[in-house]
């Protein structure tokens, strides 16, 4: 008698593990797949998460196959526009930049920064974006505990995928120490920071070890870091090869800010997989992103943001930062117009914690404004942003296998790119978020 009941709890909790919950979203106008076609009248099938069909035609839930065990619920989008969950390949979603960011470096705890990171995630995903790459923390620790909060359903945020640490050398873009007192600055110095080609290993296998997806290293000086120390090149080459050696070596994509042209053509001779920003690129850097099949991620709306707080006398940018922003911010837009003219991929990146979290959709006014196509500017943040993580197999598209990522607005962003400005309808891996 006892071998039977436990047979039978067995077989109860293998009906209950066995039962699958469907999503079918009826889709007045569906682009499953951007760059492509756009279908009307369609059923997108999501079990589980995960799309397992796309129908045309409008089916009901009978039509899905499930079994009595199983819940389905039917999503009426026949209003709409539907695609797939854009991604952000560029925010640092912990923070955002304020007039007390400076104290709040040293005020804040890693705990702090999670709490805060949580609240932007949110308002990310209800901006449509779903999937997001974090380009570097200013805690590893509290970045990793919010991307593992959200893959446990813990926090509702989008998917992350995370650096941890930016790669820079002392005192570069990247070493948040600087301009404060020597006392706190130790403090405050940076996980990631490296000098010589042994110490660029070490700090990159040690950013592995903590679970960097990918590696994060400031190939030149950037607008917002307190010195004047211009933007060009900061890592030498041989501290370069090493960074991309070893994240390679150990299954990492690495990405690279960088201003400078020196510093853009350096790190793509040493193999850097894509570069943030690129703002003083040339007809070298244009030959070298298309012999190494790197990525573009132009964050034009970074580029917006800083400028205007240059032409603000009562911002809170400090004297150095001010000079760079002035500089770098009105040359941003011509600089993604000449790589899309000369064929370089571009991938959607916004550098939101910069600009605001959940205005992150502005940057694709600005792609269209430097000459990419409606239809290209989408491209950029789905199919283009889903490879650049090395992620094609699951996002980027809908089809069968694929996340059950979707979002949709009411009217037509191919015709004006700002309705994705404001989007209707956020579902992540099969659950609804946001709908009207």
């Amino acid at each position: 008698m006892k071998f039977i009941w436990i047979l039978l709890s067995a077989c109860s909790t293998l009906s209950v593990a066995q039962a699958s919950d469907y999503a079918v979203i009826h889709a007045g106008r569906l682009l499953a797949k951007p760059g492509g076609a756009v279908a009307e009248n369609q059923s997108v099938v999501i079990k589980d998460g995960k799309v397992s069909a796309i129908i045309p035609g409008y089916i009901d839930a009978g039509s899905v196959g499930a079994t009595a065990e199983d819940s389905v619920t039917i999503h009426d989008l026949k209003n709409m526009f539907v695609l797939p969950g854009l991604i952000d390949g560029h925010v640092h979603i912990t923070s955002e930049n304020n007039p007390k960011g400076r104290l709040q470096r040293a005020e804040m705890s890693e705990a702090d920064l999670a709490i805060a990171g949580a609240g932007f995630a949110r308002t990310t995903l209800m901006a449509g974006f779903t999937t997001v790459r974090d380009v570097g923390a200013s805690s590893s620790e509290a970045i990793f505990a919010l991307r593992e909060g959200v893959t446990h359903g813990d926090v509702i945020g989008p998917r992350i995928f995370a650096a941890g640490a930016i790669i820079s050398v002392t005192g570069g873009h990247g070493d948040g120490s600087q301009g404060y007192r020597d006392d706190v600055a130790h403090l405050l110095h940076s996980a990631g920071v490296c000098d010589g080609a042994d110490e660029c290993r070490k700090s990159v296998r040690e950013q592995v070890r903590r679970g960097a997806d990918h590696i994060k290293l400031t190939a030149t000086a950037g607008v917002l870091s307190n010195t004047a120390a211009g933007l060009e090149q900061q890592f030498f080459e041989d501290e370069l090869e090493a960074i991309m050696d070893s994240a390679h070596a150990m299954g990492r994509k690495v990405t690279a800010h960088a201003h400078g042209v020196n510093g853009i053509n350096a790190a793509l001779r040493a193999g850097v997989d894509s570069i943030e920003h690129g703002t003083y690129l040339d007809n070298e850097s244009i030959r070298l992103f298309k012999r190494n099949d790197a990525y573009l991620v132009p964050t034009l709306l970074a580029g917006l943001t800083v400028a205007e707080w240059a032409k603000d006398p009562n911002s809170f940018l400090l004297p150095p930062q001010r000079a760079k922003a002035a500089e770098v911010g009105p040359k941003m837009l011509d600089m993604a117009r000449r790589a899309h003219n000369g064929g370089v991929k571009i991938a959607f990146g916004t550098d939101s914690g910069v600009s605001k979290h959940g205005e992150n959709a502005r940057e694709f006014a600005l792609l269209v404004e430097a000459g990419l196509t409606p239809m290209q500017a989408i491209y950029a943040a789905t199919v283009a942003g889903a490879d650049n993580l090395g992620k094609s197999e699951s996002l980027g598209t809908l089809g069968p296998g694929k996340f059950g990522d979707v979002v949709a607005v009411e009217g037509d962003p191919l015709q004006d790119i700002t309705e994705l400005e404001d989007i209707d309808f956020v579902m992540k891996e099969g659950v609804v978020y946001k709908s009207r």
